[in-house]
């Protein structure tokens, strides 16, 4: 029983996708020649509604691709306070690409209000940066982002000659949730990055998609990152498996952390706040340690973040290990 609720990124590969991923006929993808890359970015590419896909090697190097592929040295992108390119990708758009961010305030489910984003952008004027680029993301830390939204940013973005790129690591859980196909999404922006290797169980990879001229210049950038991967096929194969296997399933992710959200919200003092397939629970401060070593004690995996911790479901969380999560919060708060 697999009892580590810290990530979805902790799933590892079923027996059958290691199957797929040993029987992968492969090439060279730096020659563009591997056949199940291919096959992978033509099928991403179709998902998304976008005429290009480029496999890569993580989120982070998919995200930072695009940025790179889209702005100039100098030029400003705004993004959430707390999204992952921002906070969580060591700088890399402006270690690489000297590109400056501003960020944006969000509210308690990582929304950005549209009005921010008008008011955000520079105006022409020589001592400014030119505001290049809006950076999106969706889930935001679980929480999803309506398409009604995404739209309405994108439209301003555009409405001032910007790009938009959406981080979507967790967008097939955004989708599952909202019961909308993918394309519903990334119709309104320019870029985006899907991670393979967290709700879906892949070992590793994501895949950006765009117009074939920023995907070629992304192509570039991968490789500049040091990102081109020679017989990449076993890889990819994991990828396609995940996207006819594992896509449905997301929603027993979501339900899963609605079980234990229920269990949970009855305890007195316990703050529980569900989005998706994360949990972010708020102890009373003087039991955060004691519940946070009794929970180890217990063999559970999890985040314990002060004042808030998380705790995410994903492939490999069954019922005994949600068992063994509900009964050890109870078992802790009847003392």
């Amino acid at each position: 029983m697999q009892t580590d609720f810290r990530s979805d990124t902790i799933t590892q590969a079923t027996a059958p996708m290691r199957a797929a991923m040993a029987a992968a006929e492969v090439g060279d993808d730096v020659f563009s020649e591997d056949p199940t890359v291919n096959e992978l970015q033509e099928r991403m590419a179709d998902l998304t509604g976008k005429e290009a896909a480029l496999f890569l090697s993580s989120g982070t190097q998919s995200n930072l691709a695009a940025v790179l592929a889209h702005g100039q040295r100098g030029d400003e992108y705004l993004i959430g306070r707390n999204y992952h390119i921002l906070i969580n990708e060591a700088s890399g758009a402006s270690a690489f690409g000297g590109l400056a961010p501003w960020p944006l305030a969000v509210d308690d489910r990582g929304s950005i209000d549209p009005a921010e984003v008008a008011s955000a952008v520079k105006e022409p004027d020589q001592h400014h940066p030119v505001t290049r680029m809006l950076c999106l993301e969706n889930t935001t830390n679980g929480h999803v982002q309506s398409v009604e939204l995404v739209t309405e940013l994108a439209a301003v973005a555009h409405q001032n000659d910007m790009v938009v790129h959406l981080d979507g690591a967790r967008l097939f859980n955004a989708a599952a949730a909202l019961e909308v196909p993918i394309s519903a999404f990334t119709s309104q922006v320019e870029t985006a990055s899907l991670c393979l290797s967290k709700g879906l169980g892949a070992p590793t990879g994501s895949v950006l998609v765009g117009d074939k001229k920023t995907i070629a210049q992304a192509f570039r950038m991968r490789k500049m990152l040091g990102g081109g991967t020679r017989q990449a096929g076993h890889l990819a194969a994991a990828g396609l498996y995940a996207l006819d296997h594992h896509v449905e399933r997301l929603v027993e992710d979501h339900r899963r952390a609605e079980r234990i959200a229920a269990a949970l919200s009855s305890l007195e003092g316990l703050g529980v706040v569900q989005a998706t397939n994360m949990l972010w629970i708020t102890p009373p401060a003087e039991l955060h340690d004691a519940l946070d070593a009794h929970l180890t004690t217990q063999g559970i995996g999890f985040f314990p973040w002060k004042p808030t911790m998380r705790l995410v479901t994903h492939l490999g969380i069954d019922d005994q290990a949600e068992d063994l999560l509900i009964s050890s919060f109870q078992e802790f708060f009847a003392r």
